[in-house]
């Protein structure tokens, strides 16, 4: 979902050095009532995260579409630092990534049938280019606690592994003479921890075979009945802004262009907060269902409300949420419903629900609100259909993915 204009965005929240030790989900608001408040709140979730021992797991009950956890503020570069255990199991994928609203994207992707492995990745405005992954070695990701490493700077970007700096990626070497542009992730991106089922058939051959091969909802990896990953801490350390950076406030990101790069964006005190999920940045008051007692905004009865909106427009890597004129709780069992791939909400108890998507598309590519496709742009590459750049963040929510 594309919004029509900057202004329909929100800005993002900023930047938060912090030690974040996931040891319950007191920190973790559902993508179904997170409406851009970051006082309170670190974490939004879909699907069904739970807490355990020292930290959070990632579930992934059959049939499901797994769970994603994705920060409430944003990364304009710094250090990012997750400690976990990943799910095991062919056609399983754990996820640990950068995301921003234009797609760009820094990934480490581990295979449940490959344990010993993490698959580093980076996309620009969702460019696709298959030479940009590198896999690194990481002893038994599924029963060894390991703490991967993320540090962006405008200039290089590395991944790690243990402290182990493993692979390098220098900016000055990312210049793409079709686009005449650095092809280098370079704009605000949240952190995203992710299981999802990419081994499921309708993800298309290509997906499933990348994921070790078709997933096994009897498998003895599961445990309690479902997948697993756990996450038990997420460390962040902010860096300045670049060199040049636009700075008029200090709470929040916006866009003031849509090139979608370092000098497209500015730090602002800009609204972040929306009243409703009908609302947008040009009318963040609109609620048709306010509280007892309290009139609609003179927006919303100044005429019809379009109801055909997603709830957690651009939540995850660019899908859409259940619409806003379904009630949150639609499924069977009354459970969220989490990011899938492929392009299907998936219930925690097999339900379906909406059209969102997290993942890569059923023809090798990422895909986006579950489309899938992909238009030739530069030889070995690909890009998303549509502007790369206004996906609607007027609140956080979580694809790949």
């Amino acid at each position: 979902m594309y919004s029509h204009s900057i202004e329909s965005c929100v800005a993002r929240p900023l930047c938060q050095s912090s030690d974040y030790k996931l040891t319950s989900l007191d920190d973790v608001i559902p993508n179904t009532k997170y409406l851009g408040d970051s006082k309170d709140v670190n974490w939004v979730s879909d699907g069904a995260p739970q807490q355990y021992d020292n930290g959070i797991l990632l579930t992934m009950p059959p049939n499901s579409a797994g769970t994603l956890l994705s920060s409430v503020h944003y990364v304009w570069y710094g250090k990012i630092e997750t400690t976990m255990k990943t799910s095991r199991g062919q056609g399983v994928v754990t996820a640990f990534i950068m995301m921003s609203d234009v797609k760009d994207e820094i990934d480490f992707e581990f295979i449940g049938s490959d344990n010993g492995h993490a698959q580093s990745n980076f996309y620009w405005q969702g460019t696709l280019n298959y030479t940009n992954e590198v896999n690194l070695t990481a002893s038994s990701t599924d029963s060894d606690t390991h703490t991967y490493s993320i540090d962006w700077s405008p200039d290089k970007l590395t991944w790690a592994v243990d402290g182990d700096v493993l692979r390098t990626l220098n900016k000055a070497d990312t210049w793409n003479t079709t686009t005449n542009s650095f092809q280098y992730p370079q704009t605000p991106s949240r952190i995203q921890l992710s299981l999802w089922p990419a081994g499921e058939s309708k993800n298309g051959d290509g997906v499933v075979d990348w994921a070790g091969g078709l997933i096994d909802w009897n498998s003895p990896y599961m445990s309690n009945g479902y997948y697993s990953a756990l996450i038990t801490e997420v460390n962040v350390q902010c860096y300045d802004p670049p060199d040049g950076a636009n700075v008029t406030g200090k709470n929040g990101y916006s866009y003031n262009n849509i090139a979608g790069l370092n000098n497209s964006i500015a730090i602002t005190d800009d609204n972040q907060i929306l009243h409703s999920f009908f609302a947008t940045g040009e009318d963040p008051g609109v609620d048709p269902n306010p509280p007892a007692g309290d009139k609609p905004s003179s927006s919303a009865s100044a005429g019809p409300v379009n109801t055909n909106v997603a709830t957690v427009p651009g939540g995850g890597a660019g899908g859409q949420g259940t619409s806003a004129g379904e009630s949150s709780s639609s499924n069977n069992n009354g459970a969220n419903s989490a990011p899938g791939a492929g392009g299907s909400s998936t219930s925690v108890n097999g339900g379906t629900n909406g059209d969102f998507s997290q993942g890569l598309g059923s023809n090798g590519g990422y895909s986006s609100g579950g489309t899938g496709t992909t238009t030739s742009e530069a030889p070995g590459q690909e890009r998303l259909g549509s502007s790369a750049f206004a996906v609607v963040v007027a609140l956080v929510g979580l694809m790949v993915l």
